[in-house]
């Protein structure tokens, strides 16, 4: 006689339309984790693919210099934004922090008539000291990160106009003194910014690619590979665990943010040499990209959690997604709802797939 029950290892009965409802259940999720992981990666390649086909031009080496550029200066930015993220909290100066490096660099050269390394150091030096003065209105003052950030930005804002009275920097401008400037941008400067290696093809690796990947690959080495990155994960997770385990809590959230703002820094320094002019409005949109960027970033491999290789991974997808609305000749206005609408599904990917796979 077949009986319709099997005994399981604990010898309890199980019903046999028990073990398929659990197989069934065991597949479903099987398919949701892949969704999960492979998901984003799936959509890279598909939106690759569409530009190649319906965008001419797309697939050329000289679309490829575009993007990467792009890509690098976006990416070191929401490098930053991921440093924030990492221990809970949201940097909303970076892209102004940029645009000051882009001012701050010009300044010293063009006005002041100094080189290259002055200009880099005072930008390094000024990113440095916006993250600190971030970190210790929110670890001191108790100023919500969001607030803290926001004020900074809009008052670096105002203060990138005041030297020049809101003009942009360049070669032979009129000072509100009335002197002419007559400092130069520096050739080993603007190298930074035009250099490109050869790659299989000519002039297809810009210098600005090589520093992203250098500075992706210390970042993820710091939060992934050493005890202080990992405290940090920690907090971000749970701060008050954390600062019951003896995790300094305040001080990685100051260098948190000193990151971010030495790594828009950076960002801006880039900007700055590959225009050869300190222009105040090439800095609207690198707020905007740099957080989608580290926020899609989420949805790579599944992470559900701010890392590196997701930020570089989502800045390549910005960029890709820009080149190829550009030259589709999508109105520009549309390009933020499409950034804004591809950001809503990587985080649909990363949370709400995950939360259902959680239930089951």
């Amino acid at each position: 006689m077949q009986n319709s029950t099997r005994e399981n290892l604990t010898g309890t009965a199980m019903p046999e339309n028990a073990k398929q409802s659990g197989a069934i259940g065991k597949a479903r999720r099987t398919r949701t984790e892949v969704a999960i992981r492979y998901g984003f990666l799936v959509l890279l390649f598909g939106l690759v693919l569409f530009f190649s086909l319906f965008a001419e031009g797309f697939a050329g080496p000289y679309s490829a210099v575009f993007i990467f550029q792009s890509v690098a200066i976006t990416g070191i930015l929401a490098l930053g934004v991921t440093a924030t993220l990492v221990v809970g909290g949201f940097d909303l100066s970076i892209g102004a922090t940029a645009t000051s490096a882009l001012m701050l660099s010009a300044y010293v050269m063009v006005v002041l008539g100094l080189s290259a390394f002055w200009a880099v150091v005072a930008c390094l030096i000024m990113g440095a000291l916006i993250g600190l003065i971030n970190g210790l209105l929110i670890v001191k003052m108790r100023v919500p990160d969001l607030l803290a950030t926001l004020g900074m930005m809009f008052l670096l804002v105002g203060l990138q106009r005041i030297p020049t009275e809101g003009r942009s920097i360049a070669t032979g401008m009129t000072l509100p003194d009335g002197t002419v400037a007559n400092g130069t941008f520096s050739p080993a400067f603007l190298w930074l910014g035009r250099h490109r290696f050869d790659f299989f093809i000519p002039n297809l690796i810009p210098v600005s690619v090589v520093i992203l990947i250098v500075v992706g690959f210390l970042v993820w080495l710091f939060m992934e590979m050493t005890r202080h990155g990992r405290l940090m994960y920690a907090i971000g997770s749970n701060e008050r665990a954390a600062s019951l385990a003896g995790t300094n809590v305040n001080r990685y959230k100051i260098i948190a943010y000193m990151i971010s703002g030495v790594l828009a820094s950076i960002g801006g320094i880039l900007l700055s040499a590959r225009l050869g002019r300190g222009d105040l409005a090439s800095g609207n949109n690198l707020l905007l990209d740099s957080v989608a960027a580290a926020l899609i970033g989420f949805a790579v491999l599944g992470a559900g959690k701010p890392n590196a290789f997701g930020t570089i991974i989502g800045a390549l997808f910005v960029g890709i997604l820009l080149q190829g609305l550009t030259m589709m000749n999508a109105p520009y206005y549309t390009q933020d709802f499409v950034k804004g609408a591809v950001l809503v599904v990587a985080l649909v990917f990363t949370f709400a797939l995950k939360k259902r796979e959680a239930t089951h």
